[in-house]
């Protein structure tokens, strides 16, 4: 009877070269796995020598008191920086924050340290899941003072909101869009920001589902702010819609780091509004036209299709159910790619960028950097020349002016990128 070999082991000098050439062949990963362990300490760092900036912590406190002793009617949930303006997401998100800090900051501050590194993971998940940016690349997601500030400094809700704004991405990338679409609306209901990215993900909807699967994600979300707002909604709906859900409010000009250089009569006008919303809905049909439809034929041919596959599916020409679908699986680039330009046309295009704003895109840039055609020192030198901008207090005229350039230079770099081919592969799916 043979006895079987006994495999051999691997020696430890075998074991490092193999790990060596793993390295050399696919080093995103660890290298992202030494990012977040280098960043954790910086940002520990931060907290324990860095002053805090008292902001709007305070004023969150206080809408949370109201809302712990009873308070239902959105108009009386107040604090010293005014009525509270964020959806009922926001309430549950800081009244746990109190429950666990007692509402003290320092213990707040390391939460949101906690909360800075789960946001970082998130993203160095997306960006090693995409071939898109280079390893080295990644530390850009690192640098950023303002969003280190912005999250351990300043504890805005702008944290949550884009942290689960991120982490709705990462089903998307595998196609799980009611999951997405859940956890994207648990998002808008912590700051209605997240909806810029709603286009484009409708947009992509229609691409993986079809018209029938986005109406019952759609429900689903909806079903997800009716349960967080439901006692508002029950008490004092009217308060609850018009504070939570306000689309016209008019943000200070002295704190808005864009369109600084625009003087302040105009900068609050309703016709300075109505130019720059235009200009973002202009932008928008652009880019879906002519950048994520163009392999389907433009944005009013692919509109058409869904359609015309709507009708098939819901009276289909025979009983056996085995025509031929229009959906394919998305390439993962393609989603990440117009999730973000989506999102920054909103910003190029908002009529105010407070200092917080920026957490909503930086995660972003270096994604987007390396989507147009530049050369690396280009796209670095973009990159540095944004944090600049948003790191100069209070901004001025020229840093909003530059800062407004160099926005619009990268979106052109973006628009004037080839468009790829969206889909996994050419062939088509068949329904049962």
């Amino acid at each position: 009877m043979a006895i079987p070999a006994v495999p051999k082991r691997k020696s430890p000098k075998r074991r490092s070269e193999h790990f060596i050439h793993k390295f050399y062949k696919n080093p995103k990963t660890p290298f992202a796995f030494a990012l977040l362990l280098a960043d954790a300490v910086l940002t520990a760092l931060i907290i324990a020598y860095v002053p805090y900036t008292k902001i709007d912590w305070d004023a969150y406190m206080s809408q949370v008191d109201g809302f712990i002793e009873g308070e239902r009617d959105y108009s009386n949930l107040k604090g010293d920086t005014g009525p509270l303006v964020y959806p009922a997401g926001f309430l549950y998100v800081y009244s746990a924050i109190q429950y666990v800090t007692g509402g003290q900051v320092y213990p707040a501050q390391i939460l949101f340290g906690f909360l800075y590194i789960v946001n970082l993971g998130i993203m160095l998940f997306i960006y090693v899941k995409t071939d898109v940016v280079p390893w080295w690349a990644l530390t850009l997601l690192s640098l950023s003072k303002r969003l280190h500030s912005i999250f351990v400094l300043r504890l805005f809700n702008d944290c949550f909101a884009m942290t689960l704004l991120h982490l709705s991405m990462v089903p998307l990338l595998y196609q799980k869009w009611h999951l997405g679409l859940i956890v994207f609306s648990a998002a808008v209901s912590v700051k209605m920001n997240v909806l810029l990215f709603a286009p484009s993900l409708f947009l992509l909807m229609l691409k993986g589902m079809g018209i029938m699967g986005v109406i019952s994600a759609l429900t689903g979300a909806a079903l997800v702010q009716i349960v967080l707002g439901l006692p508002f909604l029950w008490s004092y709906p009217i308060a609850y819609l018009s504070n939570a859900f306000n689309l016209g409010r008019v943000f200070i000009h002295f704190w808005s780091v864009n369109f600084k250089f625009v003087p302040e009569p105009i900068f609050v006008s309703k016709k300075f509004a109505v130019i720059l919303l235009f200009a973002h809905l202009g932008l928008l049909t652009l880019f879906a036209h002519y950048r994520w439809c163009k392999h389907e034929g433009g944005l009013v041919s692919f509109l058409r299709s869904r359609f015309l596959q709507n009708q098939l599916e819901t009276f289909p020409p025979n009983k056996t159910h085995n025509s031929i679908s229009g959906l394919q699986l998305l390439k993962r680039e393609h989603i990440v790619t117009t999730m973000f330009t989506g999102n920054f046309i909103g910003i190029v295009c908002a009529r105010s960028l407070h200092y917080q704003f920026y957490s909503w895109y930086v995660c972003s840039l270096p994604y987007l950097l390396w989507r147009t055609s530049f050369p690396n020192i280009v796209r670095v030198l973009l990159f540095a020349g944004v944090e600049v901008c948003w790191n100069v207090f209070p901004s001025n005229v020229y840093s909003s002016m530059a800062l407004l350039c160099l926005h619009v230079l990268i979106l052109w770099g973006l628009w004037k990128t080839p468009s790829e081919y969206p889909y996994q592969n050419h062939r088509l799916k068949k329904t049962k």
